[in-house]
């Protein structure tokens, strides 16, 4: 396998993504269709981790507000229009692929915020990775109940995080 490297996603992508989503988070099932409107709805923060032989990973980004998660396999249908953060819906590398390849596209996403005058980054970090998000300069957010419910969606152990790029 070559060094991988990001490029945009391509429609001929989708099955390679959906792939790498249906290992990587089984429990966290979401149709090939969802993933196809976040490419469509935001292409430039639509990437493939591309080892030339296969994609080996994937990363998701798009408009959005601040304390509100999208719903898991669920149709945004647009963004809003008043977006105050850049949504990582989901980084998804391969093991093999793995070391430092997720911190090259929170560089190019946080790259993308700044260009389009967003000051914050939010995710929500699933099965224990929030140490991984945190040395990236994410932090966890204090939730009220309705987001709470809403990460209860994710796994046990889901937390809401933003980066305020103001504060890098």
């Amino acid at each position: 396998m070559s060094k991988p490297h990001w490029r945009p996603a391509r429609a001929s992508d989708l099955a390679a993504i959906s792939a790498i989503a249906a290992r990587i988070h089984p429990a966290l099932f979401e149709r090939s269709e969802v993933f196809a409107e976040k490419m469509r709805l935001c292409p430039d923060g639509s990437r493939v981790l591309d080892a030339d032989v296969a994609i080996v990973g994937y990363g998701l980004a798009h408009p959005w507000k601040q304390h509100r998660i999208p719903p898991l396999d669920g149709l945004l249908e647009r963004l809003p229009d008043d977006a105050d953060c850049l949504y990582v819906h989901d980084v998804a590398v391969l093991p093999d692929a793995r070391g430092g390849t997720a911190r090259a596209y929170v560089a190019a996403i946080e790259k993308l915020a700044r260009l389009s005058g967003i000051a914050a980054l939010a995710l929500v970090s699933v099965y224990a990775t929030r140490p991984l998000w945190e040395r990236f300069g994410f932090r966890p957010v204090t939730t009220d109940a309705e987001l709470s419910a809403k990460l209860a969606s994710y796994d046990k152990g889901a937390t809401y995080m933003l980066r305020d790029l103001g504060a890098t």
